[in-house]
């Protein structure tokens, strides 16, 4: 989006989703805004209107991603950006559709704005392919180094840097905890969704690396949408001791609260990295507090807003995790949850 100006210095920040009820054309409408040229990437312009743009695949409807963006907020706020004084704030909303984030992608790097916010390492991918001047902060990726995002963790050397979430090292832990519940588990269905999990192969070397030492096989998927998801969840409810862990990403997190009912008809535990899969039914969650995260991203914005380049801002690690049982739903698969899991919990949902 051109950036806008007007009497007072004012930061336009502009939140780019997928499949937003508000388009871009309706802001501008609303807020009478005069279009004008870009400003340089890192130039801070103390007088003069820029803006952030954030790109994500998160559904707008979802409870646990409005946590987030509260965060993100709340952060910006301790920071002094505050709506309506210096801060504007548009939100467009995309879901999985990733052709409509693909899209979202080259428009918005077309706008040429001060800085964009990426919340899914398929966006971040996206964008970097599109531009290796404009700043991106991502807030909740997969192995950046690994993913060609950035050089360096301490010095990541191009536009981009932010925050990670989870070491795909954690695969190992998953498969250990839903063992723990479910002893007679033999098989792990491990559901991903190839276009917003680029990192597969990084959790499945660790997902079968552990497997073998607890004596389960694993069984991965790949999986485009829900439908496809249904049919899996049939078929793999035939098999006996079958359990799920599902691959992080923005189509699970964005469809937590289907998978987390369909799994449970299906009488199938299985275990996911966020809060909300398991308070929407799901068996069991663990994984970083995301919305620390995003909290935390709002520093970065700070910092580079006033003039840091990222290619010198360390890239930081989740340094909060939440382990989320629900007991009601393993009440009703038949299992008894460990006391000594229940004490160590962050979350017991009765």
């Amino acid at each position: 989006m051109p950036l806008f100006r007007s009497a007072s210095s004012t930061v336009t920040i502009v939140l780019f989703g997928l499949g937003s009820s508000m388009k871009r054309r309706e802001f501008i409408t609303l807020f009478g805004v005069t279009v004008v040229g870009p400003l340089p990437a890192f130039a801070q312009q103390p007088t003069g209107l820029r803006h952030v743009a954030l790109l994500t695949a998160f559904n707008e409807n979802s409870a646990e991603v409005q946590v987030y963006i509260a965060a993100l907020r709340d952060g910006l706020a301790k920071l002094g950006w505050v709506e309506g004084r210096n801060i504007r704030i548009e939100f467009f909303w995309a879901g999985s559709d990733t052709e409509l984030l693909r899209r979202y992608a080259k428009e918005l790097v077309g706008l040429r704005p001060d800085l964009i916010v990426a919340t899914h390492s398929s966006s971040t991918g996206m964008l970097l392919q599109l531009t290796r001047t404009i700043p991106i902060v991502f807030t909740n990726i997969v192995d950046p180094i690994g993913q060609g995002f950035v050089t360096s963790l301490a010095r990541p050397g191009g536009n981009a840097t932010g925050l990670v979430n989870l070491e795909p090292s954690m695969a190992g832990k998953w498969i250990e905890l839903l063992k723990g519940l479910m002893p007679a588990m033999t098989r792990v269905v491990v559901p991903y969704n190839p276009a917003t999990a680029p990192y597969a192969d990084l959790y499945l070397n660790y997902f079968r690396s552990t497997a073998t030492t607890v004596g389960v096989a694993v069984v991965a998927v790949p999986v485009e949408n829900m439908s496809e998801f249904e049919t899996i969840a049939g078929a793999q409810s035939q098999q006996p001791n079958t359990g799920f862990v599902l691959m992080p990403s923005a189509f699970m997190t964005g469809h937590a609260r289907e998978i987390g009912t369909l799994l449970v008809q299906n009488r199938l535990p299985a275990l996911y990295v966020t809060r909300e899969f398991a308070a929407s039914g799901g068996l069991i969650s663990y994984g970083n507090d995301v919305a620390d995260n995003y909290r935390r991203a709002a520093k970065f914005v700070d910092r580079i807003l006033k003039g840091e380049a990222p290619s010198t801002l360390p890239i930081e690690f989740p340094v909060k995790f939440d382990l989320i049982i629900n007991l009601k739903t393993a009440k009703a698969l038949g299992l008894a949850v460990p006391l000594q899991m229940q004490q160590i919990a962050n979350e017991v949902i009765e």
